[in-house]
């Protein structure tokens, strides 16, 4: 991988994808943005496979991704960086006509929808039943996980009967409340900040980060602190390039918090998700990757 390449960033192209955005429209941010609209679980695949060099994705699937005993090799990835410092939200969602589906609690035993295996909307699946008190050992707390690769057909699956339910973020799915087309049953938030930052353990050798990543760190940086401070014009973006109506990107800018510097990961916040995967059936005490293995050597990487 030469040195002058730009490298390849892997994102959801959705409303947190702004920052990303005006880094590089106004700092100079020399990189290929690749959107991956299905999600984290397709950009661990991507990443793995040398389609994508660094990934910004959910928490619970990049830690899922390198703690499951099944890891190939050397998990493909690091965890190296951090982009959104609060939760998520992920909201509960049925069929516009499901009158069978009353609350959550009607929910288990039934068939969930999810983007892909390993993807934040499966692994999202267990944390809610381990809160329902739905786990029960060698059984799953649901009929099926139903495999549907993206929001739309998420959308299709709950209404038509393939899947009963599924969760995606609150803001995302709002603008289908309000049209109708889906039903709320509840949310759930995730027990540990929502987004960061990964990269290919090619760009990691030796403990010695690529001189083009220190570059993402820095422009994200000053692209996050570019949002912050003209929140006027991200809802304008948001609401006329993204799906997203000015009000719900104006709600939305009041519930999150971006991190001031995106280098770095605080091994609690791993350790953490990692230690309610595991009560959630996720992971396995003692197989797959360590949370101190799952970061990087040779940045920021570790704090407190």
């Amino acid at each position: 991988m030469a040195d002058f390449q730009p490298l390849r960033i892997g994102f959801v192209p959705e409303h947190f994808s702004t920052p990303l955005h005006f880094a590089q429209k106004y700092f100079g941010l020399s990189a290929k943005l690749i959107p991956f609209p299905s999600g984290t679980g397709h950009m661990i695949t991507a990443i793995r496979s040398g389609e994508i060099d660094v990934g910004i994705g959910l928490t619970e699937a990049w830690v899922a991704g390198l703690g499951k005993e099944d890891t190939p090799g050397d998990g493909g990835y690091r965890i190296v960086g951090t982009y959104v410092e609060t939760p998520l939200c992920w909201a509960i969602s049925t069929g516009a006509e499901r009158p069978e589906i009353t609350s959550v609690s009607s929910l288990k035993g039934s068939k969930i929808g999810i983007s892909r295996l390993g993807s934040g909307s499966q692994v999202m699946g267990y944390v809610l039943a381990d809160q329902q008190g739905w786990l029960t050992p060698g059984a799953s707390p649901y009929a099926d996980f139903v495999v549907l690769q993206n929001f739309a057909n998420l959308r299709k699956a709950v209404n038509d009967g393939t899947a009963d339910f599924f969760m995606w973020e609150h803001f995302t799915s709002k603008r289908y409340y309000d049209n109708g087309e889906i039903r709320r049953v509840g949310e759930i938030y995730t027990p540990w900040s929502s987004w960061k930052i990964v990269a290919s353990t090619a760009l990691l050798p030796d403990q010695n980060p690529d001189k083009r990543l220190m570059d993402v760190f820095k422009k994200l940086d000053e692209g996050i602190h570019y949002f912050s401070e003209h929140h006027d014009e991200a809802v304008k973006y948001i609401s006329t390039e993204l799906d997203y109506s000015e009000a719900d990107a104006r709600e939305w800018l009041s519930t999150v918090e971006f991190a001031r510097k995106t280098e770095g990961v605080n091994i609690t916040v791993i350790q953490t998700c990692v230690d309610i995967l595991r009560k959630a059936g996720v992971l396995k005490e003692g197989k797959g990757m360590q949370p101190e293995t799952m970061l990087a050597e040779g940045l920021g990487a570790r704090f407190p």
